[in-house]
């Protein structure tokens, strides 16, 4: 089944993922949902929850397409043509320590590229969408375009800038700091226009940035590795150079030049 005959259906994908975004919210004063399994990349109860419904949703919606969850206990080492990637919630951590930081998000890929992301913040109440070609939503409000200005507000996941982020703010005209938790939430909040500059010097991986890649596409925003080369979903499912996020393309380099300085 190809994306020309699955494009129809897209559209049923927001209100999915804001259904469990209810759920994901209840869970919270759920003793049994918070429940982790494994400390080391923090699973619990809610994330495997939330797994087997947005799966159950998706073989509805889309029978015969494969789908790839950060849940999954293993990868292939050979991607399907066309599949979905998952990750049933993007910032565990702010979700069980009761942060506003956490999604719940997938994306649909065909040919190694991108082609629809949705991404839910349940407790920002928003929703961030776009299919390849048809522009970017924010509860269903299109995105405009991104420009270039002299603004330079950075996002990261702690109340000051510390890491890679801080070396940012001491060598570029820096002029505003988001904190915020979730991988996909911080680049399409660089997408929307709430930030312009998001940096990782971490292992990424796929279903954390897949959503928010067909997003940023959309609106003009820049999503690579940090060494500069592009982000591509072929080989394996984690990629170890970093990343960079950035409003435009001069931002990009400048952060690029930062990163390796």
């Amino acid at each position: 089944m190809e994306y020309t005959n699955l494009s129809n259906s897209f559209h049923q994908i927001p209100a999915m993922l804001e259904s469990i975004g209810r759920k994901l919210i209840h869970w919270r004063n759920d003793s049994n949902a918070n429940k982790i399994y494994s400390e080391n990349n923090l699973k619990t109860e809610a994330d495997l929850r939330a797994n087997l419904l947005i799966c159950k949703k998706l073989n509805d919606l889309f029978p015969g397409v494969q789908i790839i969850s950060e849940e999954d206990f293993s990868h292939p080492n050979k991607r399907p043509n066309a599949y979905w990637i998952i990750d049933p919630i993007d910032g565990t951590g702010s979700w069980l320590n009761g942060f506003d930081g956490f999604v719940t998000q997938l994306a649909y890929i065909e040919n190694n590229i991108p082609l629809f992301g949705a991404i839910h913040a349940p407790v920002l109440k928003k929703t961030w969408s776009a299919i390849r070609g048809g522009g970017a939503y924010v509860n269903e409000k299109l995105i405009p375009k991104l420009e270039n200005n002299n603004r330079l507000i950075l996002i990261d996941n702690t109340k000051t800038p510390h890491g890679i982020t801080n070396k940012m703010k001491n060598l570029l005209p820096v002029t505003g700091y988001i904190e915020c938790g979730s991988l996909g939430l911080k680049s399409v909040l660089v997408a929307d226009g709430s930030a312009d500059l998001f940096v990782k010097d971490v292992t990424i991986r796929d279903w954390d940035i897949a959503p928010a890649v067909v997003i940023l596409n959309e609106v003009g925003g820049f999503l690579v590795q940090a060494t500069g080369e592009p982000y591509i979903f072929s080989g394996s499912f984690e990629k170890q150079n970093g990343l960079i996020v950035a409003r435009d393309s001069e931002l990009m380099n400048l952060a690029i030049n930062v990163f390796h300085h």
